[in-house]
């Protein structure tokens, strides 16, 4: 099997985004959980590497990533790709820029080029600004993000304080001339010694573009969203993909740990069973919670939603009085140990998960390893299918907590039985 595009994500629904994106535009996607065996064979044209890197210390966000792609590359993969973010989640430290430095380097003297722009989630960058739908970065909800406040919407100023290289910026202009001009911009950055390349685009056809003028550059380390990596795939794909795997059967359940505005809206709107989980309670008998917890599930006709979800006020004072790094583990462990005891004594066997810090640990408590796509639920989003320890067969969406309609945790099942 060939590698086309090997992907370096660093979170597992970025992971996922981008499996969904390519597997729609025609090009077989396998997510690999963790830095995988170099002696296990890819089993796909596009295989994503999901870490757990965006707010990992900088050291560890770049050890894994230089370590994937060398994997990555011992399979032969002819294209890098370093997933992060449409809304750029990172802080002056990083991680963005330190990893995309490591891996120019273990490429051997090649250049970055990409964008966050997604435009088919409302993600569009500008002269160099982002903007989430109608609204500049920094006046978006992201402006507000416990981790990576994103208060700042010039990307190309953002990056440079995360490196110690120079940024320049393929602005919208090229991108509307076409490939040959978004090659040429980007010639001339690079003999102008710009070491990280970021390029406009607001439109489908302005990453078409981006993606037709650097398909065939072995030697850059492509990156962004995945926006990008989704018109890569246009330019890749032969139409000679391999069948979708079964749905797996069995009952449903939604877990949801992310506290973004999109997530606290689905669970708002959603119309069946639901468990909430109160931190305090967590801190004070976490086993009782999820025993709890895990009898509502079996005990609940219909599709449960367990829900760790709230407001930011009530996130600030929870997080005042148990700090933020505990708060978080709290609400990580009850979720993952929900789904893993549900699985093994509630017959589930199909679970939506809102969040990506609550989807990693939900991965690791189900032991899964690599992830098949077998559905596109929505734009970012794929039902997955995996095969845990024991043998059991699992369909599992893992959802960034700021994709999906405001009735996904509905649809998504509703749209599986068409």
């Amino acid at each position: 099997m060939t590698v086309e595009l090997g992907v370096i994500a660093d979170d597992i629904t970025g992971a996922c985004d981008v499996a969904a994106g390519v597997t729609a535009a025609g090009l077989d996607a396998e997510v690999r959980l963790g830095v995988p065996d170099p002696a296990t064979a890819p089993a796909a044209a596009c295989i994503i590497v999901a870490l757990k890197s965006r707010t990992a210390p900088v050291e560890e966000a770049v050890g894994e990533s230089v370590t994937a792609a060398r994997v990555l590359r011992s399979w032969g993969a002819r294209r890098l790709y370093q997933k992060y973010c449409s809304t750029f989640d990172s802080t002056d430290r990083g991680n963005i820029g330190p990893v995309a430095d490591a891996l120019v380097d273990e490429v051997g003297g090649a250049v970055s080029f990409g964008t966050p722009a997604t435009p088919a989630v409302e993600r569009t960058m500008h002269r160099g600004h982002l903007f989430v739908g109608d609204r500049l970065l920094s006046e978006s909800s992201l402006a507000h993000h416990p981790l990576t406040p994103m208060r700042d919407p010039d990307l190309v100023r953002v990056l440079a304080r995360q490196t110690p290289h120079r940024v320049g910026l393929v602005p919208i202009e090229a991108a509307r001339s076409g490939p040959a001009a978004v090659a040429d911009h980007l010639r001339r950055l690079r003999d102008d010694g710009v070491r990280h390349v970021l390029v406009d685009a607001v439109m489908e056809e302005d990453l078409d573009a981006a993606a037709a003028a650097v398909a065939a550059s072995g030697d850059l380390v492509l990156g962004g969203a995945a926006g990008l990596a989704v018109a890569l795939a246009r330019t890749l794909a032969t139409g000679d993909r391999v069948g979708a795997p079964a749905r797996p059967a069995g009952r449903a359940l939604v877990l949801s740990g992310s506290g973004s505005e999109r997530t606290r809206a689905q669970v708002a709107a959603y119309p069946g069973p639901r468990w909430v989980l109160d931190v305090d309670a967590l801190a004070a008998n976490l086993d009782g919670v999820v025993a709890a917890a895990v009898d509502f599930v079996r005990g609940t006709d219909g599709i449960p939603l367990v829900s760790a979800t709230a407001e930011p006020a009530v996130v600030a004072r929870v997080q005042e009085r148990w700090g933020r790094d505990r708060a978080a583990a709290l609400v990580e462990t009850a979720l993952s140990r929900i789904a893993e005891r549900a699985v093994v004594t509630a017959d589930v066997r199909r679970i939506l998960v809102a969040g990506g810090e609550t989807s990693g640990a939900v991965a690791a408590a189900l032991g899964v390893s690599t992830l098949r796509v077998r559905r596109v639920a929505a734009p970012g989003v794929a039902w997955t299918t995996a095969t845990d320890p024991a043998g059991r067969a699992l369909d599992l969406c893992f959802k960034s907590g700021n994709f999906g309609g405001r009735d996904f945790f509905t649809t998504a099942f509703e749209e599986e039985e068409r």
